[in-house]
């Protein structure tokens, strides 16, 4: 009988070795067998124990994966995602130009062209044709121009020398001027802001949106301020006149002839909003409490609608007024400058017309300046870089931190 073994109990039986996983290296160290193809036990069988026939089992396969361990695997990897080629023609283009490789950056664009001819491409075209401009190829601008309005169904930017972008500079635009703290008599630092910007412009935007509180003093201040600009022929369009109209006007009280200041300057923001109807009411009021004549009403002194975000205007084509300048050849500069032009500014606008081009490490020097004027609240702007620069603005992380207005 096959099984009979089980009838004799033994004093001991050796088990056979369980399967233990081969080892890296001993795919060739297999275990011996005998002539029979069985494998050879490891050790002997007491004598007095009966041994059973040994059942052959089919050995498994190798596998190719036998040497394979788990922990020994690297998970130190990244999955790459697919790079736009766009971006990548016009990073590389915009490091090349940074680093005084005009030829390079060039070639690189030229080669582009060829293959990327709609869409988001067209930035690349734009690089091309500053590039061009710059370096005085107008005949391969002009010859590009024909490419470009066919490609992209449209006119294509015209060639400009130095002259004109300078004329195209709208000259009397409006500057902004944001006022700092509240309008009280005792902050005579944003009110000196207000007379330097008005020095250096004929128009200014005064943004008083942050202004919580006033006084009888800094009512009297402002509306100084905004009659001695209509006597010298210049022009203030005050931003968040609507909210501070409702301050002042909750102020006042018919009958109660204190703070003058406080009703003049309201039947002034009155007038600016073109209220009519409001500012006969507040006329007759004041004429009771003062007992005296108010102003009259100008119907040819009524301002524009002020605009619903007040720094936002900035994007629009109107961008002149007082800025930072950046010209030429910018190296390894630190902009030094700028912050202490930052905290009278608001919007820090930035102007690139006459910058040609600028390094990566002035560059990465500009974010650091102005990532920690864009924590206080700031709107940055760059008014008019080339393509190229404004590229490598790009490249270094300036576009998180501002907006780019380019010439049209």
């Amino acid at each position: 009988m096959v099984f009979s073994f089980f009838k004799k109990p033994p004093e001991k039986m050796i088990a056979r070795p369980a399967a233990v996983p081969r080892q890296a290296g001993a795919r060739e160290k297999l275990p011996a067998s005998d002539s029979e193809g069985q494998a050879t036990p490891q050790e002997s069988v007491p004598k007095n124990v009966e041994s059973p026939k040994a059942v052959p089992v089919p050995e498994a396969p190798l596998s190719d994966f036998s040497d394979f361990k788990l922990s020994q695997s690297s998970l130190d990897f990244q999955l790459e995602g697919e790079v736009d080629p766009v971006d990548a023609q016009a990073e590389e283009a915009a490091v090349l130009f940074a680093n005084n490789q005009d030829k390079a950056a060039q070639s690189v664009l030229e080669n582009a062209l060829a293959t990327h001819r709609s869409g988001p491409a067209e930035r690349l075209w734009l690089m091309l044709f500053d590039l061009y401009r710059m370096s005085g190829q107008q005949q391969a601008f002009e010859a590009m121009e024909i490419e470009y309005a066919r490609a992209f169904e449209k006119s294509p930017p015209g060639w400009r020398s130095k002259g004109i972008d300078k004329a195209r500079v709208p000259e009397g635009v409006a500057g902004s001027v944001l006022f700092k703290g509240d309008l009280l008599g005792a902050n005579t630092a944003a009110f000196e802001a207000v007379h330097q910007a008005l020095e250096k412009n004929r128009r200014i935007r005064l943004d008083l949106s942050k202004v919580n509180q006033f006084d009888p003093e800094g009512c009297g201040a402002l509306l100084k301020i905004l009659v001695q600009a209509r006597k010298n022929k210049r022009e203030i369009e005050l931003l968040g006149r609507d909210v501070l109209g409702e301050l002042v006007q909750a102020s006042v009280e018919t009958g109660r002839a204190e703070g003058k200041d406080c009703w003049l300057l309201l039947l002034e923001l009155c007038q600016l909003q073109g209220r009519q109807e409001a500012f006969e009411e507040v006329a007759i009021d004041y004429a009771v409490t003062f007992e005296e004549s108010p102003p009259s009403w100008e119907a040819g002194r009524v301002a524009s609608p002020e605009p619903a975000v007040p720094l936002q205007v900035i994007a629009s084509g109107d961008v002149g007024g007082d800025a930072y300048i950046l010209s030429g050849e910018v190296k390894s500069s630190r902009f030094g400058d700028l912050a202490s032009y930052a905290t009278i500014h608001d919007p820090v606008l930035i102007d690139c017309a006459e910058l040609r081009r600028m390094d990566f490490i002035s560059a990465g020097a500009l974010l650091n300046v102005l990532t920690t004027v864009r924590s206080s609240g700031k709107q940055i702007v760059f008014r008019h870089p080339n393509h190229l620069v404004a590229e490598l603005f790009g490249v270094v992380g300036l576009m998180a931190v501002a907006t780019i207005v380019f010439a049209k």
